[in-house]
């Protein structure tokens, strides 16, 4: 089952991933006609992007949407979520599976919450045909199924954990540290 699980969050990290290269597309493509006025101003030269990029903004912006929330539970599962463990990191024992517990919790409280508002989210969506307000008119529910898988996915990942304390398993640690040192 936690093979499944592990499978699941590497797909959604990847298509997060995807996503993100979606944004970089549409990024570059809104950018690009600034680009080509600029060299045709700066230095004369002929403006090899004339076109206006339409809705690139609002498809960068549905990318964005989806490689953010999409990669959240592959990013949890790897423990790479910004922890605040200030309290938690001094206990020992079964206090600290305990706090484990409560935080975890708390935390599937949380993605439940904002899952189940984002998949009834697609759904109003879906049935009442919302459209979006730009050039291109596109069905909202489409861009918001990333939303919805993405905390959907994030809400079994946290349960997945929860479970996994509770009965007894390693507790959630930080990654280890490599790389650059961050400034402080």
């Amino acid at each position: 089952m936690r093979a499944a699980l592990a499978k699941l969050y590497a797909l959604a990290g990847a298509l997060g991933g995807i996503f993100m290269v979606l944004l970089l597309v549409f990024v570059l493509y809104s950018v690009a006609p600034g680009i080509g006025l600029w060299m045709q101003a700066s230095f004369g030269l002929p403006n090899p992007f004339n076109y206006v990029a339409r809705s690139a903004d609002e498809f960068a912006g549905y990318s964005m949407l989806a490689s953010a929330f999409l990669a959240m539970a592959s990013t949890f599962g790897r423990g790479e979520h910004i922890r605040v463990t200030l309290f938690i990191q001094r206990l020992k024992g079964p206090a600290r599976r305990a706090a484990e517990l409560w935080c975890l919790g708390v935390g599937a409280l949380l993605a439940g919450y904002l899952a189940w508002f984002s998949v009834r989210l697609c759904w109003v969506s879906w049935q009442i045909n919302d459209l979006s307000t730009g050039l291109i008119a596109i069905p909202l529910w489409i861009p918001q199924l990333g939303l919805a898988f993405g905390t959907a996915i994030l809400l079994i990942a946290v349960i997945e954990q929860f479970v996994v304390v509770a009965l007894g398993g390693p507790l959630m640690e930080e990654p280890a540290e490599g790389g650059a040192p961050m400034e402080r």
